[in-house]
């Protein structure tokens, strides 16, 4: 006997959408992540409105997606987390028009576990690593590279792991091609979960940690650590290089702030808000 399953209406719902060059044409294209469907989307010039390339469907639920590219390529990998507990890049094949697995990593156990890593994934804006992390404790590095026959290649982990710390958000910061940098929005409730007053964790504050991966030693380490003010909720990777000055925005609440390395100061942003009848909305 054998059991088939089958889904008679497909999840509208996106909970994940990237945008990248995964065909190899100039041409942009959306990939979104529908639970735990994984779709490709193309709009059209002539008609202004999206179309589907195509989907498939996973055996699983699908956490986190990023594009990635490696120097010289011409073309977007597909860096899929999902609760299998292993790492997948994809690559998309248009000439079978179907997405072809080239590289598959197996870090955890398998669920949506809150220390096991692909709830957040960062990539290196020039496509040489790339950081899973859990929502508590767990993060993991990989680092991308090619073989003589010119195909991508995924190194072992590398540990970033910190105890009794929750994260919020993971990005990855464009340095150029210096080594690469991750930023994450951390909280350590170590303190506060020692206390039975309950008055350490009233004072508890969001960490923003900056995390260097050492290329020539194949190691992580905490390069930068600092105390936010208010509660963040997301990171937002500023270009740099030829294209940017660099450095992270931090979108706190009601203003954003920008942060870089070296002599710049903190820049401030306040998010406009509308007045109506004597109550701020």
């Amino acid at each position: 006997m054998h059991l088939y399953a089958l889904t008679l209406q497909k999840a509208s719902c996106i909970y994940q959408a990237v945008h990248g060059n995964f065909s190899g044409t100039k041409q942009q294209e959306i990939l979104v992540g529908r639970g735990k469907t994984l779709e490709l989307l193309r709009a059209d010039p002539n008609t202004g409105k999206l179309h589907s390339v195509v989907s498939k469907e996973v055996c699983g639920l699908i956490r986190s997606i990023q594009p990635v590219r490696l120097t010289g390529s011409t073309k977007d990998y597909i860096v899929v987390g999902a609760d299998s507990g292993r790492i997948t890049i994809l690559e998309y094949n248009p000439a079978k028009n179907v997405f072809e697995k080239i590289h598959q990593e197996t870090f955890g156990k398998s669920g949506c576990r809150r220390i096991v890593p692909g709830q957040y994934m960062a990539v290196d804006p020039k496509g040489r690593a790339i950081m899973i992390g859990a929502v508590e404790k767990q993060k993991l590095v990989y680092i991308l590279n090619r073989d003589a026959a010119a195909r991508l290649t995924i190194s072992s982990p590398l540990e970033a792991h910190k105890a009794h710390t929750l994260v919020y958000d993971i990005v990855g910061v464009d340095v150029g091609f210096e080594n690469p940098m991750f930023a994450c929005l951390e909280l350590d409730y170590e303190e506060a979960d020692n206390d039975p007053t309950g008055e350490k964790a009233q004072i508890a504050q969001q960490m923003l940690t900056f995390y260097e991966l050492d290329l020539g030693l194949n190691h992580v380490v905490r390069k930068y650590s600092e105390p936010l003010e208010d509660t963040a909720n997301l990171l937002i990777r500023v270009p740099g290089g030829s294209d940017g000055p660099s450095g992270i925005l931090v979108c706190c609440e009601n203003y954003l702030l920008y942060k870089n390395f070296g002599d710049q100061p903190d820049l401030r942003c306040p998010i406009p808000r509308r007045k109506v009848s004597g109550f701020d909305s």
